[in-house]
């Protein structure tokens, strides 16, 4: 049989692909992109985009609830037209997808992209569902991932909703149990009971959002838990219910619902590829075993990125992951690369944010930590979103910025000046030497750092109390 060489071959052209080939195609170095099923990535499709559109939706509309309190009225005349919104939300969604295939696959040279699904038959030679052959130097893997779904489930496949199927739903169900609250889970559950579903919120673990610091947990909790019942603690079981519905079941309590949302993890799409004929080394979750900081598997002329890697599933990761599997791909030599400050964000309302080390990986004796409850913060006050808390964690003798965790108002912007400062090293003393304007959000994170700052041993650099002299 015939075969096609080539020095690179990439599996999967999402976001991870796709900065892989960013990094191939200028080495000059020969390359092949296959990808089997929908183009477009992830993040456009079905995840970061389209539900960023529908949780603006609902956050608008959800507002029309403290216009009273502004001696606005008429807010609860407002209606919303369902259908219009979300075709609002598949034309955003058709519009993100469009722009990727436009500026990616469709501009690459002919043979190039290869459609398709691929296995490999050795760890350098590829065989396509039609029996083309291709042997290449070296391989990516930046296949995806998927939602995953529970055989016992299976029978209730029609009514149980994923991320793939939610964008293109043209009505919304009347009652749903969203099954899993960490980032997908909260951010849709929220959004369906903003525009109008029943919802309750399941979830097996006793924290919401990937959280792990109780104090931020509790608040979260309770922040969210006005909004829709949350039951947690339970894993949730599924059965018939009647007139069609499903009942289900979590713990000692138990609901019937038109239909389910399943977010309960992901799992990697690696079925097809005949892992096995190159011995991959597999984690207890099925996912490929690899460095982090090379994205090498093994000692195998393969590399993988992205949501595949079951590491960090976020879009900025799998370009990073990407950026990293492409050079070393067309390097003579393997590099090691130093990874960014992890920083996660929950765009629920108030936002979920965990950056830098989270509360459940620091040695409390060492661990400094600063708390500002949101209460009583003037500028959250003046918008009506003054719920939620702060808490800062800094290395008790250095004063060095380890990570915070958070919920709170505009936490997404917080948790990025947050992340930024951490990868730069700085102590809590040199944050609090930066400027606050007044009235601003940012200044919650300044009473949270100045409570820090009293609890560290390190107080050089200080904040600036007397200007220093020219």
């Amino acid at each position: 049989m015939e075969e096609r060489q080539v020095d690179v071959a990439i599996i999967g052209s999402g976001s991870a692909g796709l900065y892989a080939m960013s990094r191939v195609r200028p080495s000059g170095k020969s390359v092949v992109l296959i990808n089997g099923g929908p183009l477009g990535t992830t993040c456009a499709r079905v995840g970061c985009m389209p539900s960023k559109a529908i949780i603006q939706v609902a956050e608008d509309f959800h507002r029309r609830g403290v216009f009273k309190r502004f001696g606005l009225e008429g807010g609860e005349g407002l209606t919303l037209d369902m259908e219009e919104a979300l075709g609002h939300v598949q034309d955003l969604r058709d519009m993100f997808v469009e722009r990727v295939i436009s500026n990616s696959t469709d501009k690459m040279p002919e043979g190039m992209f290869i459609p398709g699904y691929t296995r490999f038959i050795e760890p350098n030679l590829l065989e396509m569902e039609g029996g083309q052959r291709i042997r290449a130097g070296r391989v990516i893997i930046a296949s995806g991932s998927q939602p995953i779904i529970p055989k016992a489930w299976e029978p209730f496949r029609d009514r149980i909703i994923t991320t793939d199927e939610f964008f293109e739903l043209e009505d919304l169900p009347k009652s749903i149990a969203v099954l899993g609250m960490g980032v997908i889970g909260l951010e849709l559950g929220q959004s369906l009971h903003r525009l109008g579903c029943e919802v309750v919120g399941i979830d097996m673990q006793r924290e919401i959002g990937g959280l792990s610091d109780p104090s931020v947990i509790e608040s979260a909790i309770e922040v969210i838990g006005k909004e829709f019942p949350l039951w947690l603690g339970d894993g949730a079981e599924i059965g018939e219910g009647s007139d069609g519905r499903l009942k289900v079941t979590a713990g000692e309590n138990s609901i019937e619902v038109e239909r389910v949302f399943a977010s309960i993890g992901r799992r990697p799409n690696t079925a097809r590829l005949g892992l096995d004929a190159i011995n991959a080394p597999l984690d207890e979750r099925g996912f490929i075993q690899h460095d982090p900081n090379t994205m090498q598997v093994g000692d195998l002329p393969i590399f993988v990125a992205g949501d595949v890697t079951g590491e960090r599933p976020l879009l900025h990761e799998a370009g990073d992951e990407g950026r990293i599997a492409g050079q070393n791909a067309v390097s003579d030599s393997i590099s090691a690369y130093k990874r960014k400050t992890p920083l996660g964000i929950v765009f629920c309302d108030p936002n979920i944010v965990q950056v830098g080390q989270p509360y459940s990986s620091l040695d409390p004796d060492k661990t400094a930590i600063g708390e500002i409850q949101m209460a009583p913060v003037g500028r959250a006050l003046i918008m009506s979103k003054n719920k939620g808390v702060i808490r800062v964690y800094a290395d008790k003798a250095t004063g060095k910025m380890l990570g915070a965790e958070m919920v709170c108002v505009k936490a997404e912007n917080l948790g990025h000046l947050l992340a930024w400062s951490i990868q730069q090293e700085l102590t809590v003393g040199q944050l609090l030497q930066m400027p606050f304007y007044h009235p601003v959000i940012e200044e919650a994170l300044q009473a949270a750092l100045y409570d820090l700052y009293a609890k560290v041993d390190a107080k050089n650099p200080g904040p600036i109390v007397e200007l220093p002299t020219l």
